[in-house]
């Protein structure tokens, strides 16, 4: 019988993942390892049994998980590079197309998961979401309390008219 040590890289070894909610999710080592954090402790030999995600609750792992293997999925496949990054480019549209509070969600576990491509998508997503938002709606959007007094926002707004002429700005929160 083969030691573990013998076993080939390319088998399917699947890695048990859980989520601050407590869940258990199962994904092959192959996909989880887009996550540098993963990734890690895997090399570090860590991820012998369960994986404890503590920063990251089950809704935006599994949107996580839907862009690993979508992203492995269109990668591995034989496709020409210009289809792939067609394909990749649409499956990420729609992807990032979901409310500004699971899009914050899913950047929070990107960041502590360390999959970079996604953290970008993400705040990428989200800044153009802003674009052309009222500096009250980025405000409430990102939970921001102003400042200053009603008399004081006015002054500034008097001092820099220029920066408020011609714009016509979006008040939506999404």
């Amino acid at each position: 019988m083969a030691s573990s040590s013998t076993i080939p890289a390319t088998e399917n070894k699947v890695l048990i993942l859980k989520s601050s909610d407590g869940d258990e999710f199962q994904l092959e080592e192959s996909i989880a390892i887009g996550s540098v954090t993963i990734k890690n402790m895997v090399e570090d030999d860590c991820a012998s049994n369960t994986i404890p995600l503590p920063n990251v609750d089950t809704e935006a792992l599994v949107k996580i998980f839907e862009y690993l293997k979508k992203h492995a999925e269109i990668s591995g496949s034989d496709e020409e590079e210009e289809i792939k990054k067609t394909k990749i480019k649409d499956f990420d549209k729609e992807f990032v197309s979901v409310k500004m509070q699971k899009l914050f969600n899913i950047i929070l576990a990107a960041n502590f998961l360390d999959i970079k491509a996604l953290l970008d998508l993400c705040a990428q997503a989200i800044a153009d979401k802003i674009k052309n938002k009222s500096h009250v709606a980025v405000r409430k959007i990102f939970n921001v309390e102003c400042d200053y007094t009603k008399g004081e926002e006015e002054a500034v707004r008097k001092e820099n008219a220029w920066a408020f002429e011609g714009e016509e700005f979006d008040e939506s929160l999404d």
